[in-house]
């Protein structure tokens, strides 16, 4: 055989990724917030397009009670079979397919956006909330907090400008120190450390002389350690861990959070026969293409070959944001709905009913690809009756039950929760995979003991010990 240079013809596809589709694509996994930022760029860059009126529309889904995720055609028919999708190329890339819904404005029992007003960000207005009319000294105390959580203000400065005794000071920073999240009203790292580990019902004797003695523990004098909490390697290596799973600023979450955390992206409703998902609408704006604008500058463009090149370039790039920005409306609550009908027991019962599901069941539900399932969920918030939830953690791993269809593992969780919370004995690892395997929940002991431990509770031994204590303090 001999080698040499040659030409060959080889026919191939492929598709090509445009500036118009990968715009398209993009606006998928933006939120609803982002989405408005890059909406608000394009008005300024392009004449024909502007803003909707107060009359904007609505796209929403009604899902019923028992409506099978794996059939979501019958949901699809809401709407008029006219709408109009965007090109094949596009829906080939995202994984789309044509589907109709009802748009319209919200019926008399849409969602109660006072709702969304009391949804509110900071520290501050985080822990006011919990106070319940405590009083003024309580307040006053939140009031000085830094944005760590932490107390740097001597209670004596506080006591003197409240003009109250320092006791009383004393007993509303208890008070304080008693709001979540743990460890809020700490003076020191020591204070800070004990009331997570109060918090998690894991300051025993023990964990109280390993937390004054932090020096030791940043110089690694480990065996100083052992002698003074009077533990082992094994039981100092388990408090060491735990002490670095507490958050030494537990403010820092709530000041890092923008203002605008809390606005969800899709609102779900409960309804006498199921469950309505719709778009927030404070947070989607409405964008319309100025056609009468486009024929007045087309008629003034007559003769001019460049100006009317520019201008069919601004029309066809109008009319495709529109037409990208109604089909991710679409796609969003098709998804969501789908998600609402796998999920129906979480929106009816909690967390409790969350069941294993994956973005491939979802996607084979609603014919779409598993990429554009990703992209939807991807940062998205969802606000329902049981609070604000990311549509990610829809998507929960599981475990083994009787049921066959198994259990999430917040689900398992809470259970476990539950019944700790309600024991009268103190439970063994043991004891409590039985008791989960009467609930249909089929674990491990060493799986027991890891989601256990997730949630702050502590073994069957820290936990007598705690009660012991307890116990002889009352």
């Amino acid at each position: 055989m001999g080698l040499g240079p040659g030409l060959h013809l080889r026919a191939s596809q492929s598709l090509v990724m445009s500036q118009q589709l990968s715009q398209a694509i993009k606006l998928l996994q933006l939120t609803n917030l982002e989405v408005e930022a890059a909406i608000a760029e394009e008005l300024a860059q392009n004449p024909l397009l502007e803003m909707g009126g107060d009359g904007d529309v609505v796209v929403r889904e009604d899902v019923e009670f028992g409506e099978a995720a794996a059939d979501p055609k019958g949901a699809d028919e809401l709407g008029g079979k006219g709408d109009e999708a965007l090109d094949s190329d596009w829906r080939e890339a995202a994984g789309e397919t044509d589907a109709s819904y009802e748009i319209g404005g919200g019926d008399e029992d849409g969602f109660d956006f006072d709702r969304l007003a009391a949804c509110e960000t900071g520290l501050c207005e985080h822990l006011m909330a919990q106070l319940h009319g405590s009083g003024r000294v309580a307040e006053a105390i939140v009031h000085e907090l830094e944005e760590t959580g932490w107390l740097t203000v001597p209670l004596r400065d506080i006591a003197e400008a409240l003009e109250v005794p320092v006791k009383e000071i004393e007993a509303a920073l208890k008070v304080v120190q008693g709001l979540d999240p743990a460890g809020v009203g700490a003076r020191n790292l020591a204070e800070c450390l004990a009331l997570q580990a109060k918090a998690a019902d894991r300051y025993d004797p023990a964990m109280a002389r390993l937390i004054a003695n932090l020096d030791l523990l940043s110089r690694g004098q480990t065996a100083a350690l052992k002698r003074i909490c009077g533990v082992d390697d094994e039981d100092l290596a388990d408090m060491i861990a735990e002490l670095r799973a507490y958050d030494p600023k537990p403010g820092c979450r709530f000041a890092a959070e923008p203002q605008t955390a809390a606005e969800p992206d899709v609102l779900v409703h409960r309804t006498r026969t199921g469950f309505v998902v719709e778009l927030n609408p404070a947070t989607l704006p409405r964008v319309l293409v100025n056609r009468r604008y486009h024929q007045e500058l087309k008629t003034a463009a007559k003769g001019d070959r460049k100006s009317r090149a520019w201008l069919s370039e601004q029309y066809q790039s109008a009319s495709w944001l529109v037409r990208a920005l109604d089909q991710r409306a679409r796609t969003m609550v098709k998804i969501t709905s789908a998600i609402v009908s796998a999920q129906e027991g979480f929106f009816r019962d909690g967390v409790s009913a969350l069941r294993p599901l994956t973005m491939g069941k979802i996607a084979e539900a609603v014919e779409m690809h598993e990429s554009t399932v990703s992209r939807v969920a991807a940062a998205k918030s969802l606000l329902c009756d049981h609070g604000l939830f990311e549509l990610r953690s829809f998507f929960a791993s599981g475990v083994a039950a009787d049921d066959g269809e198994g259990a999430s593992a917040d689900a398992v969780k809470a259970a476990i929760q539950r019944l700790v919370a309600v024991e009268t004995e103190v439970l063994s690892d043991d004891q409590l995979v039985e008791a989960l395997k009467e609930q249909g929940m089929v674990l491990a002991r060493r799986t027991v003991a890891k989601y256990r431990e997730a949630v702050g509770i502590g073994s069957s031994v820290q936990r007598r010990r705690q009660r012991a204590i307890q116990g002889k303090a009352a």
